[in-house]
Parts: structure tokens; C-alpha cells; sequence
């Protein structure tokens, strides 16, 4: 007995149970194809990007080498984070280093929120898949052992076939958990890399700027030095 079988003789619970599978299965898969193509040109891209900036001249031009190698932008927003902010504005508030404390951790968290896209969706599927999957064996079986019950006469025969076809949607639903629980543990590692190694850049970059604004005597404005000046 096939697929197609199996769900032509479920009924309308059986056939929903199976089609949510479905659903789960393929935006999982969907999901895990495509963050394994973004980490792996994520990883590449960030340490080619911080070491271009590294070997650059100036920030002017490190920038332009990181938009050249950064195609996904991870490393960008956090160059750009370093720019003065507007002054008579509260992001122009404190000094440079409470400055740059605060834009780059918003830059840091707007980048990892993007490379986070999808986990969700993996953790939720791989919890919930067996249940749905085991909601769909225990209908089955209700519905069979019903069936049997009307008919009035019980058999191996009659029980086997109809309870067998029901436990497969507890495979059906460990089938789906499994691969998005596998891609979300790995892409978490990932991710993980790929964080330790923008945060790194994050405080190197701090550093950078705000012993610059030292030795040049930069204020920024609407700092009380500046107001002083």
C-alpha cells in the first residue's frame, strides 16, 4: 500500500495531520538549505571583510574594501555604526565611548538577528513534529480499532493492517523532527563562530575609534567637551 493509498483512505483528522507534516517537512528543509548556503558564505565573508579592513589605510578606505567583500553586510553596519551621530540629538549623548558602546550593539544585535532568521522555525518544528506525528497514530488507531468494532469481528488480520498504517505517522513525524533538529544544532554552532567573531571586530573597532578621538582631540558634538571647546 502506497502514499497516496494511506491518505485516500484516512479520514479528514488523518488527512490534516498529514499535510501539516508535509508543510513542517518542506519549510524545514526550505530553511536549512538556505542558512547552510548563507553561513558558509557568511563565515567566509566576515573574515575576509575584517581582514580588508585591518589592512586598509583608513577608515575611508577600509570601508570601501569591506562593501566589496561584506555581500551580505555583516561587517558594514558596523563600520558605519562609527560615524558621528547628529548632535542636539540623545544618540550624540555622553562621550564617544558611551557612544560607540551603544550604536554598535545595535548594529551587532540588527546583523546576528539576520544570520538568527529561520532557528525558530527548526526549534519549533523539531519540538512539535513528533506529537503532531503521534497525534496522527493515536487518531489512527481509534479510528481502526472503531472500524473493527463495527464490523463485529476481530482478527490479526484486521488489526494489523489498519494499526501498522497508523504508526506511520509517528515515523512521518520523527522523519520531519529529526533534520530540523540536526540543522538547528549545527547552524547554532555556527552562528556562534560567526558571533564571537563579529563581536571581536565590534571591540577592536571601539577601540580603534575612541583612541583615535584621543590622540586627534575629536569631541563629539554635544558632548560636554565639544561644549566646552
Amino acid at each position: 500500500m502506497d502514499v497516496l493509498q494511506l491518505f485516500g483512505q484516512a479520514d479528514a483528522i488523518g488527512r490534516a495531520v498529514a499535510l501539516l507534516l508535509l508543510l513542517m517537512s518542506v519549510a524545514s528543509w526550505v530553511v536549512i538549505l538556505w542558512k547552510a548556503w548563507l553561513l558558509r558564505r557568511a563565515g567566509a565573508d566576515v573574515a575576509r571583510a575584517t581582514a580588508a579592513f585591518w589592512q586598509a589605510p583608513s577608515v575611508v578606505d577600509a570601508r570601501e574594501r569591506v562593501a566589496g567583500v561584506d555581500r551580505d553586510a555583516l561587517v558594514l553596519p558596523l563600520v558605519d555604526a562609527t560615524q558621528a551621530q547628529p548632535a542636539g540629538s540623545l544618540a550624540a549623548a555622553g562621550d564617544r565611548s558611551q557612544q560607540l558602546t551603544r550604536v554598535l550593539r545595535d548594529a551587532l544585535h540588527a546583523v546576528l538577528d539576520k544570520l538568527q532568521f529561520g532557528q525558530v522555525l527548526l526549534a519549533t518544528v523539531g519540538s512539535t513534529a513528533p506529537f503532531v506525528g503521534l497525534l496522527g497514530t493515536v487518531w489512527g488507531i481509534y479510528h481502526a480499532l472503531a472500524g473493527i468494532a463495527t464490523a463485529g469481528q476481530i482478527s490479526i488480520d484486521k488489526i494489523a493492517g489498519p494499526v501498522g498504517e497508523a504508526l506511520i505517522m509517528t515515523a512521518a513525524g520523527l522523519a520531519v523532527a529529526i533534520p530540523a533538529v540536526l540543522g538547528y544544532n549545527i547552524f547554532g554552532r555556527r552562528i556562534g563562530r560567526i558571533e564571537a567573531d563579529l563581536e571581536g571586530f565590534a571591540r577592536d573597532l571601539r577601540e580603534l575609534v575612541v583612541h583615535h578621538a584621543d590622540a586627534t582631540g575629536f569631541a563629539a558634538p554635544g558632548s560636554p567637551a565639544a561644549g566646552a571647546a
